[in-house]
């Protein structure tokens, strides 16, 4: 039997399919789609910038970085050590899993460090010091900050004496931009066609979303990044129980979108005509979060499309059962596999490293 070499094992490992259950998606397909080509001038235009808010994003941007992100996913590309030398603090003043590790799994992947506030209740905050002064120490500690608070405000607050580039991990009902950014990198690899400007008809997706953007910063980050691919999106279908579930920060852009956009609270009637399902269930109100009502849930016998994909940002309560896991219509553990990627994506460009990639 013939031995693999190291690299050849390395490789594998690389391009084995992370997550354990529903669509397994292939960075290589959406490589192929766009002729292996890194679109770097999109990519230095974020060198040294904070990561606040999606209206940052234009749709060439967004590819550019889902590119990076697909060649970090299927070659390995660890022993660049592209953030070699460089520190990334995150600090989370609000509970997290999925978000904190996988930013700190890529940053130490790509042999860069960590400071971490796993729990703001640590930090000078519970003596009542503030984000501002919090900031002003930040600038000598790290190379770049990985923030999330539950006040919509704190990036402005922290932001009053950091000078070192700011990456927005959630702030209250305000902004996820690096979940949308996740998001949008699944469904390129689901379907690469949606990068072009022209997609063809037959290949354009309707787009349902089940939740509240105005209160769910995560939807809400998403649709804003969707309104921008208006050459692949052929309709959106938003699913409330509440009469207004848009807020004001989406209103100018979907006002101003070519895009038609429907507003239903009936989700089985609308369910059969969707290509994508967004849901959510976990709002951020007034103050703090609940569970929005449970008329929206998913559930075994919803009529779905066959070919329609289920998209979940997670944590999940009972608003997306069990069931479809082992289904096709699975692409929310896909869509978790990616985050990683995605990230170091983010930080190499935003730290100015891509040069520390060999073959870019």
């Amino acid at each position: 039997m013939k031995r693999l070499s190291e690299e050849q094992i390395s490789r594998a490992l690389t391009n084995f399919a992370s997550n354990s259950k529903g669509c397994k998606l292939s960075p290589q397909q959406l490589l192929d789609f766009t002729n292996g080509k890194i679109d770097r001038e999109a990519l230095d235009s974020i060198a040294g910038q904070s990561i606040l808010n999606p209206r940052q994003f234009d749709r060439r941007t967004i590819v550019a970085i889902a590119q990076l992100a697909a060649l970090l996913e299927s070659r390995n590309v660890e022993m660049d050590k592209p953030l070699d030398g460089k520190i990334a603090i995150t600090a989370f003043f609000e509970a997290s899993t999925r978000t904190r590790l996988s930013f700190e799994s890529a940053v130490q992947r790509l042999d860069g460090k960590v400071l971490s506030v796993p729990d703001g209740q640590v930090t000078g905050v519970a003596k009542g010091e503030s984000l501002a002064d919090i900031g002003e120490m930040f600038n000598t500690y790290g190379d770049i900050v990985i923030m999330r608070h539950p006040e919509t405000n704190s990036l402005e607050e922290i932001q009053r004496n950091l000078q070192r580039p700011l990456i927005n991990a959630g702030n209250g009902s305000g902004h996820h931009p690096t979940q949308a950014l996740i998001d949008w990198y699944t469904l390129l690899k689901w379907r690469p066609e949606l990068c072009q400007d022209d997609c063809p008809e037959e290949r354009k997706v309707h787009l349902g979303i089940i939740g509240t953007p105005g209160s769910m910063r995560a939807v809400k980050s998403f649709l804003r990044l969707s309104l921008m691919f208006t050459g692949a999106v052929k309709k959106i279908t938003l699913i409330s129980e509440m009469a207004d579930p848009v807020g004001l920060d989406l209103t100018e852009p979907i006002e101003e979108s070519p895009i038609p956009i429907d507003i239903t609270n009936n989700v089985q009637s609308v369910l059969p005509d969707l290509d994508i399902v967004y849901v959510n269930s976990i709002a951020f109100l007034g103050d703090s979060y609940r569970n929005l009502d449970g008329r929206s849930k998913l559930q075994e016998k919803s009529p779905l499309k066959k070919d329609a994909v289920i998209m979940h940002p997670l944590a999940r309560n009972d608003e997306l059962p069990e069931c479809f896991d082992e289904t096709s219509h699975n692409l929310y553990f896909a869509q978790a596999a990616g985050a990683v990627f995605v990230r170091q994506a983010l930080l190499i460009a935003v730290l100015n490293r891509l040069d520390r990639l060999s073959g870019v």
